[in-house]
């Protein structure tokens, strides 16, 4: 359905590029959700940004790459040139449901701007459009909440509200930027098992960004690992959990904290994640690595290949030194 190929998104100057996310390639079939997996500042939502075509002109740009919907190159578009080939066939499920929505418009107006948008419908039938979206998405009473500002919405409702916008547009893949960060625990469970079910159910692929490996063990059905605006692993949801090849992968999985042992020291990965443009050769996560040898310091790593559709950008995939 999506498929992303070498792509780079670069700062700096044309002349002296710095990248903030290198060689970045995955695809989502239809009906999949891919889980985008890293810590805060490796990437993730540059890469969503990319895939969206919303990189400032004036910010980092796609140095290298492809982003294909459909034989449709998202980035070499402009704007009204992707809504007319229908590009909505993209849409994005903003973080903070509060400051991506109008504070000074009506829920229901702004579901109804992205219908007018990407739909040929007005008036009545607009506005009876909006409401079964908003049914869609499980809002109760959804006729009366057209009428409500976001300020008077709780935290859940405001991101069923924002789910119910990028539906209006009628995507075929979602893009979830973390969207139950700011959510309490039961709030985020009812929020994911919607997401779950939109995807069953309307066949969507959904791209879905976070940190939590928690969401990712309930939701996704693959998982890609990503450190340092590269992408490090790729592998079913269960095959990460049981068997994490990148020593990354690993060292996150060990900062799992363990229900059974309360007063238990938490594991904390060492050093500090790299800064674009300061590692020029070798292997990112090498001088946080307990692998690493003088191999993972002078030379890039290899696409290793541990089996079907699990791959891991290691010199030493699992760890194992020989």
């Amino acid at each position: 359905m999506l498929r992303v190929r070498d792509l780079s998104i670069s700062i700096g100057t044309p002349a002296d590029p710095i990248d903030i996310v290198s060689s970045v390639s995955f695809e989502i079939e239809r009906g999949e959700i891919l889980g985008l997996v890293g810590e805060s500042g490796c990437g993730k939502s540059m890469t969503s940004l990319a895939v969206m075509g919303l990189l400032d002109s004036d910010g980092p740009w796609v140095r290298t790459g492809r982003v294909e919907l459909s034989g449709f190159d998202v980035i070499k578009s402009q704007p009204y040139q992707r809504v007319e080939a229908g590009h909505g066939g993209i849409a994005m499920i903003f973080q903070e449901p509060m400051s991506s929505l109008n504070p000074v418009m009506k829920v229901g107006d702004q579901v109804e701007e992205a219908i007018a948008v990407h739909q040929s419908t007005s008036g009545a039938r607009q506005t009876l459009t909006a409401r079964e979206l908003l049914e869609m998405v499980r809002i109760p009473d959804a006729a009366m909440q057209l009428g409500a500002y976001p300020h008077q919405l709780s935290g859940g409702m405001r991101q069923r509200i924002m789910i119910a916008i990028a539906l209006a547009c009628q995507p075929q893949v979602l893009i979830a930027d973390e969207p139950t960060t700011a959510l309490d625990v039961t709030v985020q469970a009812q929020i994911l098992s919607l997401l779950r079910e939109l995807c069953d159910t309307l066949g969507l692929s959904i791209l879905f960004i976070t940190h939590d490996l928690g969401v990712v063990a309930q939701l996704v059905d693959r998982v890609a690992v990503m450190y340092a605006g590269r992408i490090v692993e790729t592998a079913t949801v269960q095959r990460v959990f049981a068997h994490p090849a990148h020593p990354y992968t690993e060292a996150l999985m060990s900062c799992l904290p363990d229900p059974s042992h309360s007063k238990q020291r938490l594991t904390t990965i060492p050093g500090q994640a790299a800064k674009p443009g300061q590692v020029r050769t070798g292997c990112a996560f090498a001088p946080r690595c307990r692998y690493a040898v003088e191999t993972c310091v002078d030379q890039a790593p290899p696409h290793a290949t541990l089996s079907d559709n699990h791959r891991a950008l290691c010199h030493f995939p699992r760890g194992v030194i020989p």
